[in-house]
């Protein structure tokens, strides 16, 4: 409103919308920011014309501005293709250990689910949807809840472990003593981390 009552008064139409866009570019500011200020703007055109206040046609045309592209950045070091395979088939599936392992790499790699998402895993969220497996209401970042496809591969490594483990409900990992058995209730999130020979040596949780 500072910038619109600073210019000279125009019609709040497709033209003026697009001109405080220059201006916001002009101050340097960032994709998402400005992208956020226009989203704003469309919607009150949106309310306006199911006011009554402004034309569908006018409306319309503000909707259409388009914002800056908000371009990401790639941070660390990405895996490639076959570097993830490697990582993936680095633990001994011979093992309780490393069909574990080769789990929980697995849902990482495979479905993208966070650290504390794999380690929080529970049984009950891996379920049938039609034709394919799936983790469904899955919480995560912000409490969001979403459904996350389960690649075949990484369901049949999933239920190599969970049968060698005896496990039928609770959390999906647990630790593994040096006997070989399963023990504890879960793992740890700080567990969840990638090594030279499968996960870091987790502590019990």
């Amino acid at each position: 409103m500072t910038w619109y009552c600073s210019e000279p008064r125009l019609s709040f139409n497709k033209a003026v919308v697009t001109r405080y866009r220059i201006h916001l570019e002009s101050r340097q500011l960032a994709p998402g920011t400005i992208n956020g200020r226009l989203a704003a703007i469309r919607r009150l055109a949106y309310e306006a014309a199911d006011s009554g206040l402004l034309s569908p046609d006018l409306a319309a045309g503000i909707r259409r501005v388009k914002g800056p592209k908000n371009l990401g950045v790639r941070l660390g070091n990405w895996l490639t293709a076959d570097q993830s395979r490697a990582l993936w088939q680095a633990p001994d599936p011979n093992t309780l250990k490393g069909k574990r392992d080769r789990a929980l790499l697995g849902i990482l790699l495979g479905c993208g689910l966070r650290r504390k998402e794999a380690a929080e895993l529970d049984i009950a969220h891996l379920r049938r949807r039609e034709d394919h497996w799936a983790i469904v209401d899955l919480v995560g970042k912000g409490r969001h809840i979403r459904t996350v496809p389960v690649p075949d591969w990484v369901k049949r490594a999933i239920d190599s472990w969970l049968e060698s483990g005896g496990l039928s409900e609770g959390r999906v990992f647990r630790c593994v003593c040096r006997a070989g058995k399963t023990w504890g209730t879960g793992v740890a999130e700080r567990a969840v981390l990638p090594c030279r020979n499968g996960l870091r040596q987790e502590s019990r949780h």
